[in-house]
């Protein structure tokens, strides 16, 4: 449900990205864009400034890329009602992405997904006790097991 008016109606995912420290991170997001956009939602990413910068400098002409936000903004916006998702990915390597997939789920109504990767991708998995769809891989370098876990879920066919 979009309920930011400079929005256009119609299906909308907000992925939510951290520190950029796992390589994987990056591409993950741009093959999931991509997804996105062919199933018709409408993708934002929010990030830090890191990992905001690292997808415009590799989607310069924004082929892949539409809305990229501040995530502290992201979150502001959504916990004051004035916007909303369908769908949520939050990227998740550390501690610190198990929390924000924890307060997505509380403040947001979006189908909630934790994409879990990294070295410690299972210890991270038993972590999370909040509803969600886990997709998980141990990819660090590597993002074709973390591509092959989504490709298993179709969260884009939701």
């Amino acid at each position: 449900m979009v309920t930011d008016e400079t929005t256009p109606m119609g299906t909308t995912a907000l992925l939510v990205l951290g520190c950029p420290q796992v390589p994987v991170q990056t591409s993950i997001a741009l093959y999931l864009i991509n997804r996105l956009k062919k199933a018709g939602i409408t993708p934002v990413v929010a990030g830090n400034k890191a990992a905001n910068t690292l997808l415009v400098v590799a989607d310069t002409d924004r082929y892949y890329l539409g809305e990229v936000m501040d995530l502290d903004r992201a979150v502001a916006l959504i916990a004051e009602k004035k916007r909303d998702f369908d769908l949520c990915f939050v990227f998740i390597h550390n501690d610190a992405g198990v929390s924000y997939a924890g307060t997505m789920g509380a403040i947001s109504g979006a189908a909630l997904f934790a994409v879990v990767y990294g070295e410690h991708y299972d210890e991270l998995v038993q972590a999370i006790d909040f509803p969600c769809t886990k997709v998980a891989a141990k990819a660090v370098h590597n993002p074709l097991p973390l591509k092959k876990a989504l490709d298993e879920v179709h969260p884009w066919a939701a």
